[in-house]
């Protein structure tokens, strides 16, 4: 097969045409190129096949006769969609090519049409791109004509005269145009001849014409064949024997009463449905003029569908009438009568439409899920749809809800697109159930309904969000380390992945201190834990910012700042400032003997660190020396007499006074004011000595003083013993000296160093002894410092440790006495 091609930017068309040489020097293939306008369609093809191919067989290069290569066909998963059932074409993407897929017959595909072709769309996706391509089945002659009956019979009067007609049925090939039925042969011919004509239909009549007079005394019967050939290569051909019995004279025909009858009945009529009545009439009386009806010179498919009443000429709906396959039939009704004679009249019958097909829907591409934040216009799905009755019984509308965020756009020729209409939000709405509506303009008409279901797919579009901007919330100071202030709480709208949300606290610096060494955050909880116990007299309140992130890519966050207030615990007691506490001198307030009731003898001023009512404090006389002259202000703290002084009030008065707080347990301190009744100085002078050589040494002092004479006595034994100890060593070293009978060696003593540095020497020193035979006195001599004749002491002189051993030993002897001066 060679095909041509040519491509304009409109679109373009094929069409072959097969040209056949009669003479049977084969097949040649033309193909004419015509280029034509289209808007519907990216592109479209047309090939030509010959029926009964095998499978596999190649049918067409699409790839190069459309203009893509094959890698566009990979990426845009080219496939084929067909409307049919079946399909006979496949398309081999890797070489981008169209084979065989399934044998075709053409008789079974088209029947009698001509030219047969069927067709189908080739769709590529992103972009989508749409290429419809038509096949044509070229017709190869496999049937031979065939008569509807092997015999038949015949009965003629003698009487006919030369040029009667006979009808007779013809043959029927399924195959078409040269391999259809081409001519008829009539053998023998001596009495007939055979005429052929075509009808308007694209059949033929045929008709058996008497030439030469009957004599049923010479000839009682005739036998002849009719031979039906077709124009293929090679020939084929059908044949029928024509019985004819040679019968006594009838001098009338039957003639229909209109040569041509018209009518009209509705596609699925139900059998049995009158459509019209045909009549002839026979001028014979009696036997020859009984008339009788049969339909002649039809398809098989045709007398399935109609029959007549042999005596009435009754035509009736036989089987089911279908507007799609034929709108219109034409049926031969043969009007006989008992002599042999007949006529033939015509009936057309009108199909009328009936809306009985419903539309079909069918999906060409679609994608059940869509991310949500594709832009509007993204295609979901290219939807085809038809409806196969004519007029307005086949114009479709499609249609889908109007109150989601899809909508239908007409694309091509039958074909919609279903596009997205608004911006999703899978937050909202996460999956939408789409009805898609077709609907005919029959009357009444007919509507079918596809759902599809298409999900939004999640993307990270959502930051995390806190209940609310700040919080506040309060820790008791004092707290245990790891204490759980509270909970952070933070939602993501998204999903999966995305809506997992981590907490992060925001470093910085309170009060010289890192935040981490104050609160940590769960990552993963959010729960705020104390680090470590905090004290509200050194931190009040402290602010910092909590980062919520979630794990989308990119991800997102927000931000919270907490406000942590400590919270006060009573838990320091009220501190004196006045009147102050010595432990040496004695503070004393002096009060006239001529003061007058409320006179103010001092005011007892104290603080506490704490705040709110753990810091309110009160003041309480707890003890006094006389306590119906000193009152203390319950709120100031000021103490006043209560009465008048009197001569017999004592000089020296001690107040003891307490100071409590407000606090849940509450807190106190006691504080000691010294009262002096007199006017002047001189008289309280001398009743506070007394009282303080009397009073003031307490238990401290007393201590001290036991303290002092325990270690006076210890280091007064020490002395005493080491005193002992030395006076018994120089003894001991006298009696060696003083009876010792050797020579006086000079000796040299090693280096001394205080490696601790706690002696007190720290230089080198030499010194000499010089002693003689017999001599009870020796002379010791000093040397200043030097490092001359000095012998350092280390752990490699074990030769002077020996010799110092040995001089050791002479002095250990007896009378040897040893003087120093």
């Amino acid at each position: 097969m060679e095909n041509d091609y040519r491509v304009s930017s409109v679109g373009f068309k094929m069409h072959f045409m097969w040209i056949t040489d009669l003479r049977g020097r084969g097949q040649a293939l033309f193909v004419i190129l015509c280029l034509f306008k289209m808007s519907s369609v990216t592109g479209q093809a047309r090939y030509s096949v010959p029926e009964e191919q095998a499978e596999g067989s190649f049918v067409g290069n699409i790839a190069r006769d459309l203009g893509l290569d094959v890698a566009r066909l990979m990426s845009g998963k080219a496939r084929i969609i067909t409307k049919e059932s079946r399909q006979y074409v496949d398309l081999n993407r890797d070489k981008g090519t169209l084979v065989i897929k399934e044998r075709i017959d053409r008789e079974e595909l088209c029947g009698k049409t001509t030219p047969c072709s069927f067709n189908f769309e080739v769709i590529l996706e992103n972009p989508i791109q749409l290429y419809r391509v038509s096949v044509e089945v070229i017709d190869v002659n496999d049937n031979s004509p065939s008569f509807p009956r092997n015999e038949i019979s015949l009965s003629i009067v003698e009487s006919v005269v030369p040029g009667t007609r006979f009808s007779l049925e013809s043959a029927y090939d399924p195959d078409v145009v040269i391999n259809d039925i081409q001519k008829y042969i009539l053998k023998p011919v001596d009495h007939f001849k055979l005429e052929v004509q075509s009808q308007p239909d694209g059949g033929k009549s045929i008709e058996m014409v008497l030439q030469n007079p009957l004599d049923r005394e010479k000839e009682e019967t005739h036998t002849l064949v009719l031979i039906a050939s077709d124009g293929g290569e090679p020939h084929r051909s059908g044949t029928v024997r024509i019985h004819i019995t040679v019968l006594d004279a009838n001098d009338n025909a039957p003639v229909c009463s209109q040569p041509v009858y018209k009518a009209e009945v509705r596609e699925n009529s139900p059998e049995e449905t009158v459509v019209t009545t045909v009549s002839a009439n026979d001028a014979d009386k009696g036997h020859y003029g009984e008339v009788s009806y049969s339909i002649a010179h039809v398809t098989r498919e045709v007398k399935q569908l109609f029959e007549v009443n042999v005596k009435t000429g009754e035509i009736k709906v036989a089987g089911k009438l279908d507007f799609e396959k034929s709108n219109t039939y034409q049926l031969n009704v043969k009007a006989s009568d008992q002599g042999g004679y007949s006529d033939t009249c015509k009936v057309i019958i009108q199909i009328i439409d009936e809306n009985d097909n419903f539309p079909t829907i069918q999906l060409m591409s679609f994608a059940n899920s869509i991310s949500e934040d594709s832009p509007p216009g993204t295609t979901i799905a290219v939807i085809n749809v038809d409806d196969v009755d004519s007029h307005g019984n086949g114009v479709v509308k499609c249609s889908i809800d109007s109150d989601i965020s899809f909508k239908i756009e007409s694309s091509l020729s039958g074909y919609y697109t279903l596009v997205t209409d608004n911006v999703l939000d899978r937050e909202s709405i996460p999956e939408y159930n789409i009805t898609i509506t077709v609907s005919d303009q029959g009357s009444p008409p007919l509507t079918i309904r596809k759902q599809i279901n298409v999900k939004v797919f999640d993307v990270n579009d959502n930051p995390p969000e806190f209940d609310q901007s700040e919080y506040s919330n309060t820790v008791p100071e004092n707290n245990s380390p790891g204490f759980s202030v509270f909970t952070l709480r933070a939602r993501d709208a998204d999903w999966g992945q995305n809506s997992r949300v981590s907490y992060f606290l925001e470093e910085k610096e309170i009060n010289g201190a890192a935040l981490s060494s104050l609160v940590s955050l769960n990552s993963e909880s959010g729960v705020i834990h104390a680090v470590r116990s905090f004290d509200f007299e050194q931190i009040k309140f402290f602010e910092f910012n909590v980062t919520a992130r979630d794990a989308g890519s990119p991800p997102l966050n927000s931000f919270a700042t907490v406000r942590l207030i400590v919270q006060d615990v009573n838990d320091n007691p009220p501190q004196v400032l006045y009147p102050l506490q010595t432990g040496g001198s004695l503070v004393a307030e002096m009060v006239p003997r001529s003061a007058d009731v409320g006179y103010l003898v001092t005011k007892v001023v104290a603080v506490d660190v704490d705040s709110g009512q753990n810091a309110w404090l009160s003041y309480k006389l707890q003890k006094a020396t006389d306590r119906a002259l000193f009152e203390v202000g319950l709120q100031n703290g000021e103490i006043r007499t209560i009465r008048g002084v009197t001569d017999k009030d004592a000089v020296k008065q001690r107040l003891a006074v307490i100071v409590e707080d407000n606090g849940q347990p509450s807190r106190s301190a006691t504080v000691i004011v010294n009262v002096a009744v007199a006017d002047s100085f001189p008289e309280v002078l001398s009743e506070f000595t007394d009282y303080t050589q009397d009073k003031e040494y307490n238990d401290n002092l007393t201590f001290y003083l036991v303290l002092a004479l325990a270690v006076v006595s210890f280091l007064f034994i020490t002395c005493l013993v080491v005193i002992i100890s030395v006076k018994i060593y120089r003894w001991r070293q006298s009696r060696v000296l003083y009876h010792s009978n050797l020579p006086v060696i000079p000796y040299y003593p090693p280096r001394y160093s205080d490696t601790l540095g706690t002696g007190t020497l720290q230089h080198v020193y030499n010194y000499e002894v010089c002693r003689t035979n017999d001599s009870r006195k020796s002379d010791c001599k000093f040397g200043t410092v030097g490092s001359q004749n000095v012998l350092i002491m280390d752990p490699s002189s074990t030769g002077t440790m020996q010799r110092m051993q040995s001089e050791k030993n002479i002095l250990d002897e007896p009378d040897s006495p040893l003087e120093v001066s």
